[in-house]
């Protein structure tokens, strides 16, 4: 009998020994194959848990900062307050800086629960948000603009070498490697996610890209994507991932096997690679090369070797200091110049389609051949194995013109609102949300988010108003609540007002709408146009006058209608109240 417990004991505990085993290689295979099982797609358009309680105690401080500011409010009553910032390169990575550095100052930064990006916004977010304090100390945010140590350019290369060997590699990591370096000077190598678990001292931020195979052939609803500390997914879709799974591998809604999460660097690129638009490209296009405003396929490619290389060699010269290294870029930039240059009276001379698509076909190798020549000619050392490398990888992306790929979560997902350009697709292609509306309006549209007042500095190029427009059209078809736009605003879009309040009735949202340039900082159109010009998007990195320049301008902005953003938190406030008492969630 005694025998006989013995061997069943035994037997239990060798049972337990191996499920112990099995546990442990489990937990240490989190970077490999999850259990089929598994369900990790959310299905909803409520807030997730983890964004509910983030606002639940960001509410706190806004609370806080109302009623320092007098105005009148209750734990039960904070109002929804977002600021949504726009796209519009470096111009708009510094203007939002400015922006909320004059609202700290005001005592109004602390009012907003959310802040939301697309393009060349979330830049600055993403260094700013390194910060898990940022918005008690704009100050340091302002001087990083200026006083931050160059990125140096083995750091770029030695980062770019380990997303070369991942298998989402992309233009995106380019584009992102030399945003970081060239634009915001900094290599921000931590993950969105980290965030999740921060206390709310910062307001909640929330990226925006959009999907390039719905926006290209896809219905609406599949275009929107967004990524916050806790959730990445689709919009008006309903269908999110956590954020530490984006990029991981996905089938029929089940994770099959975790990837590393994306960094800020690549995150950066993905959500500034406006140029993955061939669309975009037109807005590179010289007068020459264009034929009757027709684009043909020829000439994007080579738009897309001669933009890809000039943009590289501009942002190479912000990481490299020794005057060799500079002289040697100016060369290579020079030898391009004169290749376009020449190219430009060549294609007066071709007249037929099939001569163009000759010449073109031959710059594009002219310009790869040249870059590859003037590589193989400098002198032995650090900056020619650096360069060299950048150019082995940037070359043939440039060929496959492949932008923000990364791990589709939607796959094979048997669920009928999926589209079927997601469905059929292992990977999703993410890029510039800017290409559909330049401001984040879709993801802080509906009860979802439930805003009652939308700060909405503009720093856009373009038509201004576009983006009003664009989301007023975009929110009829979803069927979301948005305020009537008053046709006289629009005609001042040659030379706008510095402020104008679109009031939101019932659902709507109030936006404060704020142009960058306009009538208080241009004396007329003529000018508005000259300051719209010259900071441009599409340009090379600012000089530290022009940085200065639209920070000042941007915080003069917020300075000179601080009464009517005061005024409109304060019908926020009241607003939300009624809400309350009409028992309202």
């Amino acid at each position: 009998m005694q025998t006989g417990l013995t061997g069943f004991m035994n037997a239990v505990v060798c049972l337990c020994f191996v499920n112990s085993v099995i546990l442990s290689q489990a937990a240490d295979n989190m970077e490999g194959n999850v259990a089929l099982s598994e369900r990790p797609i959310r299905q909803s358009h409520s807030l997730c848990a983890g964004e509910k309680e983030y606002v639940h105690k960001r509410k706190q401080i806004v609370l806080h900062s109302l009623n320092t500011l007098e105005i009148n409010c209750t734990a039960d009553s904070v109002p929804h307050i977002a600021l949504l910032a726009s796209g519009g390169g470096q111009r708009a990575a510094v203007g939002l800086v400015g922006s909320l550095h004059q609202m700290e100052k005001e005592g109004l930064l602390d009012t907003l629960l959310y802040l939301g990006g697309v393009s060349g916004s979330t830049w600055s977010m993403a260094s700013l948000y390194n910060d898990s304090q940022f918005s008690t100390n704009m100050d340091a945010a302002v001087s990083r603009l200026f006083d931050s140590p160059s990125v140096k350019l083995e750091q770029a290369v030695d980062w770019l070498g380990e997303r070369a060997k991942e298998e989402h590699f992309s233009l995106a990591d380019i584009w992102g490697v030399l945003t970081s370096a060239g634009f915001m000077k900094q290599m921000d190598l931590r993950c969105l996610s980290d965030e999740a678990n921060r206390n709310a001292t910062n307001p909640y931020p929330i990226y925006c890209a959009i999907e390039k195979h719905c926006f290209t052939q896809g219905p609406i609803e599949g275009k929107w994507f967004e990524i916050s500390p806790h959730e990445a997914g689709f919009t008006e879709l309903g269908l999110f991932i956590e954020t530490s799974l984006l990029g991981s591998k996905f089938q029929n809604g089940t994770l099959l096997e975790k990837k590393k999460e994306m960094d800020m660097v690549k995150l950066q690129g993905i959500l500034g690679c406006a140029i993955a638009n061939e669309e975009t490209l037109r807005d590179f296009v010289p007068q020459w090369l264009n034929v009757s405003g027709h684009l043909d396929s020829a000439a994007k490619e080579y738009l897309r070797v001669w933009i890809i290389l000039d943009k590289v060699i501009a942002l190479t010269r912000i990481t490299v200091k020794d005057t060799t290294a500079l002289m040697y870029l100016d060369k290579l930039q020079k030898i391009l110049e004169d290749k376009v240059n020449h190219s430009k009276t060549e294609s007066v001379e071709a007249e037929s389609m099939e001569e163009r698509k000759t010449l073109f076909n031959q710059w594009s190798q002219e310009l790869l051949a040249a870059v590859e020549t003037w590589s193989q000619s400098l002198d032995d050392g650090a900056f020619k194995t650096d360069v060299s490398f950048l150019i082995n990888q940037v070359i043939p992306l440039i060929a496959e013109w492949k932008w923000g790929t990364t791990g589709n979560f939607l796959y094979r997902y048997q669920e009928s609102s999926v589209p079927a350009c997601l469905y059929s697709n292992e990977r999703l292609q993410l890029i510039d949300a800017g290409l559909v509306i330049n401001v984040p309006y879709p993801s802080f549209l509906g009860d979802k988010r439930d805003i009652d007042l939308i700060i909405a500095p503009e720093y856009s190029a373009g038509n201004m108003f576009e983006t009003l427009t664009l989301a007023r059209d975009y929110a009829a078809e979803m069927k979301k609540p948005f305020p009537e736009i008053n046709d006289t605003i629009l005609e001042d879009s040659d030379w706008p007002k510095d402020c104008y309040v679109l009031e939101g009735k019932e659902k709507e949202p109030t936006i404060i709408y704020m142009p960058l340039f306009n009538r208080r900082n241009c004396k007329d159109a003529e000018e508005f146009k000259a300051k719209m010009d010259e900071f441009s998007t599409f340009q090379r990195p600012f000089s530290q006058e022009k940085i200065k320049f639209v920070l000042e301008t941007a915080k003069e902005n917020v300075k000179n209608n601080k009464e009517t953003l005061l005024k409109e938190i304060n019908k926020a406030a009241l607003r939300r109240h009624n809400k309350w008492k009409a028992g309202e969630p």
